[in-house]
C-alpha cells in the first residue's frame, strides 16, 4: 500500500489552482505597470469586481480598524516592506499592502502631504485605444503612440486617488508581489477606500526606503 501525504496533495490542488493563463491586461496608467516593459500581462485584481488576479499573491497583511477612532490621520509609507501605515493621533489603525514604482521609477522618499483626492481619476497618459462603441482595439497604450483609423484614445482608471506629488498618488490598483508601478502607491481597493475617506488635504505623508 503506498501512502500518499495530505500536504502533498494539498500543494498539487494549489498549483492546479493558480496555474498561470494568458489574460488581456486592463491596466497601464501614468503609474501603473506598463506591460510593454513587463515579462507579463497584468490585471487590476478586482480594482472593478470583475477582473481575475492571476499570478497575484494571497494579501494577508492588510486590515482596517480606523472607522471608530478618532484622532489626526497620517500615513507612513516603507517601500523596502512595500507597506502603508495609517495613524490617527499616533494610534496604528491600518496597514496596507503596497506595490510602489519598479527600478527606474521608484517612487520618492521624503515627507509629503494629500494635495488632492479624485475618486474616479483617470490616467491622461496611458491606457487604450477604443473604437466608438467603446471595444478595445489597441491595450496598453500611451497617449502618444500612433491611433489605428477610427479609434481615440481612453485613458486607464485610477480609483480612490490621492495625490502627494506631481503624478504621484496612493489608488486602488493591481499588487503582483513586488514594485510594479510607474512611481505611484498602489494598495488594494478596500485598503485604497478607507484610506480615500480618512484623509483630507493636508494630511501628513512620509515615505521612507
Amino acid at each position: 500500500m503506498i501512502l500518499v501525504s495530505r500536504h502533498a496533495g494539498n500543494a498539487a490542488s494549489k498549483k492546479a489552482q493558480f496555474k498561470p493563463r494568458k489574460t488581456l491586461s486592463l491596466i497601464a496608467t501614468s503609474c501603473e505597470e506598463d506591460v510593454r516593459y513587463s515579462g507579463q500581462t497584468q490585471y487590476l485584481g478586482g480594482v472593478h469586481g470583475g477582473a481575475p488576479t492571476t499570478g497575484a499573491p494571497t494579501d494577508s497583511v492588510s486590515y482596517w480598524d480606523g472607522d471608530h477612532i478618532g484622532g489626526k490621520p497620517s500615513v507612513k509609507i516603507s517601500l523596502k516592506e512595500q507597506r502603508a501605515y495609517f495613524y490617527k493621533s499616533g494610534m496604528l489603525v491600518g496597514i496596507s499592502q503596497l506595490s510602489t514604482g519598479r527600478e527606474g521609477l521608484i517612487t520618492p522618499t521624503g515627507h509629503f502631504s494629500i494635495i488632492q483626492k479624485d475618486i474616479n481619476h483617470v490616467s491622461t497618459k496611458y491606457g487604450d485605444f477604443v473604437d466608438d462603441a467603446g471595444n478595445v482595439v489597441m491595450p496598453n497604450v500611451s497617449v502618444d503612440d500612433k491611433k489605428p483609423p477610427g479609434s481615440h484614445f481612453k485613458g486607464a482608471p485610477m480609483p480612490y486617488f490621492m495625490r502627494i506629488v506631481d503624478g504621484v498618488g496612493m489608488h486602488a490598483g493591481y499588487l503582483p508581489g513586488y514594485p510594479a508601478s510607474h512611481g505611484c502607491i498602489r494598495m488594494p481597493q478596500f485598503m485604497a477606500e478607507n484610506f480615500f475617506k480618512s484623509v483630507s488635504a493636508g494630511t501628513p505623508v512620509t515615505i521612507t526606503n
